[in-house]
């Protein structure tokens, strides 16, 4: 009985150094801050293409808002549940086994957040250089070194200012939730007026007419689609290749390929699970904060895709320069100024998103440390109450991944993040789908422990949702296997990682 409870208490007791400083509105605005970044802004441009008409475009935003509302109200339960630093990998933790909080855990550490927060500081340089030119990503302070036939590591000026952006922002941290979640509130509450902005002036300022006419009245329409294959060559031959257009089981390819783009910037909702241990009142306002969140960005996401559509033909849509269709939307109202608006706009979003994620991912590499499943330092508190080196060491691994180049067979270099975010989007599905299992198998395993709040709909909300994923998932395998079975490895090469550390925690617990 002493071995299983004495951890507990000991993680409970260093909880405690913790700040309790975040209250709903602070938890909402980690949410909706930490979804919004640029994603919005350019995916419905390869969404309109794989659809390929207006119904489909307006459906994807649907179904994606539908999941992930479906998740957050189904998580509320286990953020209940379990009010302790780390959120999803103690959900996993507790549901299954110490293997499969690790497993989750090591993605979030190695891809899914760092990846993120690199292509999100990259994303801010990007447009930073829209008003200043020097940023740019071939003006070279390293020209690229080879790595091989496929990698390279340079430094440019554009990597310059990302990399500058995540200390920054990792600096400011290091002093406290409090001042953390003020730099988030003050930019989430500008960028989600910027995104009102928007919707405001597609719906009343740049409505074409014409645009609108061919949109609405023939919104099932299915034009300018482009084709599924096989994503394997041994799949050639059994997997048909469709296009939204091939009947019912294309639309369902179509819509569940394009749900990557659309899931991805919908990403991120759980991040208030990560800093539990600085919610004022865990048991209520993590839940709340989860589903007050989700439903803010699904509205404000699917209103943007209709502003869209008020501004622009469903061609002009799918082939947006660069598929940066919210620009090429205030375009159509401000000429060559759209482009300096919605760049300042974007900005705006990357630096807030990027706070949020920069905040809450350091809390999951906290827990682990506690679990003496990494580094120990990891599982320190500053004086501030946050776990700053977890927080420095996360900040190291983002800039060796904006350092780290693919090369392209044309000579171009491309970055090795976009590639890695890529290969993860299906295994943060499995991670998802588990955790809402979790809550299932939880119910089963400890049927009397404390539910302050009980996931709404049980049990047809989760099962909802997990058919729902495991649908995408399943489309995912057959037409994009070039891009799930990676993700799958970085995943399991974690599990030797972990019986590895487990094995020197409980050598050390056996010599204290």
């Amino acid at each position: 009985m002493a071995d299983t409870v004495l951890p507990v208490v000991e993680s409970q007791k260093e909880e405690r150094g913790f700040v309790k400083a975040l209250g709903l509105f602070d938890g909402t605005m980690i949410v909706v801050g930490s979804m919004i970044g640029s994603g919005i802004f350019i995916v419905s441009a390869d969404i309109s293409r794989q659809t390929g008409s207006v119904g489909g475009l307006l459906l994807t935003w649907v179904l994606t808002g539908v999941l992930t509302v479906a998740a957050a109200l189904s998580y509320g339960e286990l953020a209940a549940m379990f009010p302790h630093a780390g959120g999803q990998y103690i959900y996993l933790r507790e549901a299954y086994s110490p293997l499969w909080g690790f497993l989750y855990g090591w993605a979030l550490f190695l891809v899914i957040q760092t990846g993120t927060i690199a292509a999100v500081a990259v994303g801010f340089a990007k447009y930073l250089g829209v008003f200043f030119p020097a940023i740019s990503p071939e003006a070279w302070i390293i020209h690229p070194v080879s790595l091989g036939a496929k990698y390279a590591v340079s430094l440019s000026v554009q990597q310059v200012v990302g990399i500058v952006m995540v200390f920054f922002l990792t600096s400011l941290n290091l002093f406290g939730v409090r001042l953390g979640k003020l730099i988030q509130n003050i930019f989430t509450s500008a960028k989600t007026l910027a995104l009102i902005g928007l919707i405001v002036i597609g719906f009343f300022f740049a409505r074409n007419h014409a645009a609108i006419a061919d949109n609405f009245s023939h919104i099932w329409t299915i034009r300018g689609e482009q084709g599924n294959e096989a994503g394997a060559g041994f799949l050639r031959g059994i997997v048909p290749g469709v296009t939204a257009a091939s009947g019912w089981f294309g639309l369902f390819v179509a819509l569940a390929v394009s749900q990557v783009g659309s899931l991805f910037s919908s990403d991120a909702w759980n991040n208030i699970g990560f800093t539990a241990a600085e919610v004022k009142n865990p048991k209520r306002d993590v839940a709340l904060s989860m589903a007050f969140g989700t439903i803010i960005v699904t509205v404000l996401y699917f209103l943007a895709n209709i502003a869209y559509l008020f501004a622009l033909s469903l061609h002009q849509v799918q082939n947006a320069p660069d598929d940066r269709v919210a620009t090429a939307a205030l375009s159509a109202i401000f000429g060559t100024g759209g482009a300096a608006i919605m760049a300042g706009a974007i900005i705006v979003s990357t630096f807030g998103c990027n706070n949020g994620l920069i905040l809450a991912g350091s809390r999951v590499v906290y827990a682990m440390a506690k679990d003496k499943l990494f580094f120990r330092k990891t599982g320190k508190l500053n004086r501030w109450g946050v776990p700053g080196f977890a927080m420095a060491l996360q900040a190291v691994w983002v800039t060796v991944l904006i350092l780290m180049r693919t090369r392209n067979a044309d000579g171009s270099y491309g970055n090795l993040y976009s590639d890695l975010l890529n290969y993860v989007v299906f295994t943060v599905l499995i991670f998802y789908v588990l955790t809402v299992a979790g809550i299932l198998v939880l119910r089963r395993k400890r049927p009397g422990a404390d539910r302050p709040y009980k996931a709404f709909g049980y049990p047809f909300v989760p099962l909802l949702y997990i058919i729902a994923a495991l649908a995408i998932m399943f489309v995912l395998l057959l037409y994009r296997t070039q891009t799930t079975w990676p993700g799958l490895v970085i995943v399991l090469v974690g599990v030797p990682v972990y019986l590895l550390w487990s094995r020197v925690a409980r050598r050390t617990s056996a010599a204290e």
